[in-house]
């Protein structure tokens, strides 16, 4: 993230009911979809900031850095908005290899095979 946005960037987002936004995060060198949390204005605005993925935790009621308390931040490439204005993709370096809180690489470690969730991965 090299340049600042404009002004009234971020008036173009369209914000819930709440204020907050879904976030994507996704590995730009993999492709892969880390995991999905939420931003209100001051976390999409610290994230642009500081370069490191800056989240609203719904469960803590506050503005919460990824990796504050593992070390696992999400260096952010690229912020994009969809078409509608109501979700953002964070592309981002996931350092030291762990985006889950279950300590699995990506938060989508599971997937539907006959009727039943398989795991993927197991926590590192």
């Amino acid at each position: 993230m090299s340049t600042p946005a404009p002004a009234g960037w971020i008036d173009e987002v369209a914000f819930d009911a709440r204020g907050l936004v879904p976030v994507v995060a996704q590995e730009r060198s993999s492709g892969a979809v880390l995991m999905v949390a939420w931003a209100d204005r001051a976390a999409l605005e610290q994230t642009l900031a500081s370069g490191f993925a800056t989240y609203y935790s719904r469960s803590r009621s506050r503005l919460w850095r990824k990796g504050e308390e593992s070390g696992h931040v999400q260096r952010v490439h690229e912020i994009l908005l969809d078409c509608d204005g109501d979700t953002v993709l964070y592309l981002v370096e996931q350092e030291g290899g762990i985006a889950c809180h279950t300590g699995r690489p990506t938060c989508f470690f599971r997937r539907l095979e006959g009727g039943r969730w398989r795991v993927l991965a197991e926590p590192a």
